[in-house]
Order: C-alpha cells, then sequence, then structure tokens
C-alpha cells in the first residue's frame, strides 16, 4: 500500500502533467492569465493535500482504536461451564463498551469541530451560521465583546467606564437536512441582579425553525430578526468597525430588533437574495423623543393586536466581485389599542432603509441611509408628554483599508485603519404645535482602528467626536476586544 507522501507526490505530478498539457495545447494569452492558472493549480495541490491528511488521520484513528480495543485486559478463565460463559461475556462487554466510548468522542468530535468556515448563512451572521455546516445535531458558536470608554472632553455629569458589555451563546440543533433550529441567547453587562446589580439582563435574541425546501423558497418561523440594515442580523463585533455599533443603526433602524413572527426565504437568481415576514407590530406607546427603539417588543408576551410585514432584497452581481446593493422595508400599525382621547389610533408605522457595500482586495466602504414616517403623531405626543417626531431619518458612511499586506506581506493577520460619518434626527419633521428637540440631531465623526491577530478575534481601538444642534455630548476614546467561536 503506498505512504500518504506517495499518492500526494503521484496526485500533485498527474496534476502538473495535465496542467502542463493544457498550456502546451492553448497558451496564455498574457502574464495575468498564467498567474491565475498558477494559482489554481496551488489551489487544487493545496486541496489533494488536506484530503490526503485527512485519509491518513482517519486511518491512524482507527489503529488507535484498534490498538486500544486489543490491550484491554483480559482475565484469566478459572472455571467452566457458567462460569466460563461469564467471564467470557465480562471480557466482551468490556471491549464494546471501549468501543462505544471511543466512537462516542469520534461523533463529538464531527459535532463541534474545532475548526468552522465562518460564512455567512441565511441572513444570519458567520459564527451564527455554524448549525447550517454540520451534518446533523447540535452546533455551539458564539460572540462576547468588552470595551474601555473614557470621555475625553464635555464630560459633564457621564463617567468613564469599562464593560464586559455582552457574552451571546448560540445553540443549534440541525434536525435532518431540511428542518433547522437556531438559538441566539444573549448575557448583558456581566451580571442581573437586584438593586445595585441590576445593571445587566440575559435575552433571547432569536429562536427560529428554518424549513429548508429549496434554493428559492424557504419557510422560517419563531422569534427572529428584523432583515434591516447591515447590522441587525450581522452584529458579530468581527464585522462592523469601531467598539460600538453605528448609532444611525441604534436609533433609526432599532438594532438589535426581534418581532414574533413567520415568513419566507431564498434566492431568486444567483446573487439575488431575498426575506419577507409577517411579524407582531411595535408598540407606539413605548416610543419616545429618542426615536422607536424602546416600541420593540422582542417576543416578550408582546401586544399582537396589530402585525406589520417586513421585507429585504440584496443583490450582489457576479460581474462586480465583492459589490452588494439592497434595501428593505418595515411597514404595520403601532397602535396596539392605544386609545387617545377616546379613540383607538392605528398609528401606522413606515420605515424604509438602503445600503451598500463594496469590498475589493484591502479595501471596504459600506454606506446606509434610512427614514421612517408615523402616522397621528401629534396625537401621540399629546398623550405622552413629549414630542414624537412624524419622520426620522438618518445615514452614514465609512471607509477602511487593510494596511497588513504592506507591513508583513507573509502574514495572515489583518490591520484596517476606518473612518466614519453619521448623521441622524429622531424628529426630523415636528408635528403642529408641538416644539422640536434639537438634542437628538446629531453627527458624529469617528476614526479607529481594527487589528485581527487571528480570524477569531478582532482588538479595537476608536475616537467618536458627536456634536448635537443643542447640548454637548461627550466625545469618546475607546479601547475593546471581541472574538467569535
Amino acid at each position: 500500500m503506498r505512504s500518504k507522501q506517495q499518492i500526494t507526490g503521484l496526485v500533485i505530478t498527474s496534476l502538473m502533467a495535465l496542467s502542463n498539457a493544457q498550456a502546451a495545447s492553448k497558451p496564455p494569452a498574457n502574464l495575468e492569465q498564467m498567474w491565475a492558472i498558477i494559482q489554481q493549480q496551488q489551489k487544487e495541490i493545496e486541496a489533494l493535500k488536506h484530503k490526503a491528511e485527512q485519509a491518513d488521520a482517519q486511518k491512524q484513528e482507527l489503529e488507535t482504536l484498534k490498538a486500544r480495543v486489543q490491550a484491554a485486559p483480559e482475565k484469566p478463565l478459572r472455571n467452566v461451564g457458567a462460569t466460563n460463559t461469564a467471564s467470557v461475556q465480562t471480557d466482551e462487554q468490556r471491549k464494546t463498551d471501549i468501543l462505544a466510548s471511543e466512537v462516542e468522542k469520534l461523533k463529538t468530535a464531527l459535532v463541534l469541530p474545532e475548526s468552522k468556515d465562518y460564512k455567512s448563512e441565511y441572513g444570519l451572521g458567520p459564527a451564527a451560521s455554524g448549525v447550517y455546516k454540520v451534518n446533523k445535531g447540535l452546533s455551539i458558536g458564539g460572540y462576547g465583546e468588552a470595551v474601555y470608554t473614557n470621555r475625553t472632553s464635555d464630560k459633564g455629569n457621564t463617567s468613564d467606564q469599562a464593560d464586559a458589555e455582552r457574552l451571546v451563546m448560540y445553540l443549534g440543533y440541525k434536525f435532518s437536512d431540511n428542518i433547522i433550529l437556531n438559538n441566539e441567547i444573549e448575557f448583558e453587562h456581566a451580571t442581573t441582579g437586584e438593586g445595585a446589580e441590576e445593571k445587566g439582563e440575559v435575552s433571547v435574541e432569536f429562536s427560529q425553525l428554518d424549513f429548508l425546501l429549496n434554493p428559492m423558497v424557504n419557510i422560517r418561523a419563531g422569534l427572529m430578526l428584523m432583515p434591516m440594515g447591515f447590522i441587525n442580523e450581522i452584529h458579530e463585533p468581527l464585522y462592523y468597525h469601531g467598539n460600538f455599533r453605528p448609532e444611525v443603526e441604534r436609533r433609526i433602524i432599532p438594532s438589535t430588533w426581534r418581532e414574533m413572527g413567520a415568513g419566507l426565504f431564498g434566492e431568486l437568481l444567483p446573487g439575488l437574495q431575498y426575506r419577507l415576514y409577517a411579524v407582531n407590530g411595535l408598540n407606539a406607546d413605548e416610543f419616545a423623543s429618542s426615536g422607536w427603539r424602546d416600541g420593540r417588543q422582542s417576543g416578550s408576551k408582546s401586544k399582537a393586536e396589530d402585525f406589520a410585514t417586513v421585507g429585504r432584497v440584496d443583490y450582489s452581481p457576479q460581474f462586480a466581485a465583492g459589490l452588494t446593493v439592497g434595501g428593505s422595508a418595515y411597514m404595520g400599525n403601532s397602535g396596539q389599542n392605544l386609545t387617545i382621547a377616546g379613540q383607538k389610533k392605528d398609528l401606522f408605522t413606515q420605515l424604509y432603509e438602503g445600503h451598500l457595500q463594496w469590498q475589493y482586495k484591502g479595501f471596504e466602504f459600506r454606506a446606509l441611509g434610512a427614514w421612517g414616517h408615523l402616522d397621528n403623531a401629534g396625537a401621540l405626543s399629546a398623550e405622552k408628554g413629549e414630542t414624537i417626531g412624524n419622520a426620522t431619518f438618518g445615514w452614514y458612511t465609512e471607509a477602511a483599508y487593510d494596511v497588513m499586506p504592506y507591513l508583513m506581506p507573509a502574514s495572515n493577520q489583518y490591520l484596517a485603519p476606518f473612518v466614519r460619518y453619521e448623521r441622524f434626527d429622531t424628529i426630523a419633521d415636528v408635528p403642529t404645535g408641538f416644539s422640536d428637540d434639537p438634542s437628538q440631531n446629531k453627527e458624529i465623526y469617528q476614526a479607529g482602528l481594527t487589528f485581527k491577530p487571528i480570524r477569531n478575534i478582532a482588538i479595537k481601538t476608536d475616537y467618536r467626536n458627536i456634536s448635537a444642534r443643542q447640548g454637548k455630548p461627550a466625545d469618546e476614546f475607546n479601547l475593546g476586544v471581541g472574538f467569535i467561536f
């Protein structure tokens, strides 16, 4: 039997011979094509090497297992008849137990692999998508982040702080190739409790069942993330710059935003993906001048007198590598049987956003704009005693560039300076008879650095200059770390 090295050498030699024959029959037109051919050959060689190594590892595991079973001590047979039979059965049972234990270890290694292919699936974050890649059974993943914030100017009554912002566990279960359960459980600010300890909370961010029918049409039901913007669905810390998520995607799109419902998702054409859900509506009784964020119901005994529809489309054209353009819309009543001046108000709520992302070699660019409108905002403002805007809007743009290839060409690490500008106003249109709150009209200039020593960890530093039309928000220097697994 040939050794692993002989097999690998034979495969590589055959591949090179085939490539040479192809090159002789059709020579490359230029150096760029020649380089592409060489790179493709290298990838194929590495893939074949990997398969050979896997086969060798499996063979070694079987040999080890066989040796352990054979090495199991055997007790001498003292008697004949019933005693002899019992001894043989005991010995065989011991060997069977050893074999079962080793097989269970191998099964666990297959279900919970040490290495993962981090890639987003069906709109979820790369770490959250692990359950789609297992053959069957349990999948465990997660992420976490911690940050130190130093208020550098206009500090006022605020204080510097160090916060274990969140620790998240992904627990998924693949019942079959077509039925998948996925859950995200989040622990915020390190603790929950009474009194002085009541700083954090434990929440289910999503808990959903996917029924995979075909690439074009699949079904999703449960507590689902609203498919809006960049951050609401993919909010793992390695996939956005800065220690804090963009404020436009917190104040205008109220991330992390999840509701109960059901819907469809899939890929209609290559690169054209969609998600369309029916969900319980927001609760306008919790809206404030600072935005609609507190109107999220998050699956906690949600009021379901009113419902909403939310949909999203993304297109990643094959002719433009790294480019994604898309948009989303949310529409539905938020009154939830709220009575104002003796009348029930529907409080029809709309939110729209458009986004663009381009990643080319080391360059990264994002832009997003969002606009929302609330019917009967004047009546709601009178009921709550504060100005709730007829409209809300915000936008931001950011750019980053990975400079590590220039500093350490042989390194797989990542080092990207970035800049971001944000502008938003939660009271973009004031209801008749009410006063504006200029403190809600803000802009943020931000610059920072993201360093990834390995693909699972990001060390971040950034500075945010925050200004408002009224008041002086504190500027911030932030230093933090995030991880996924």
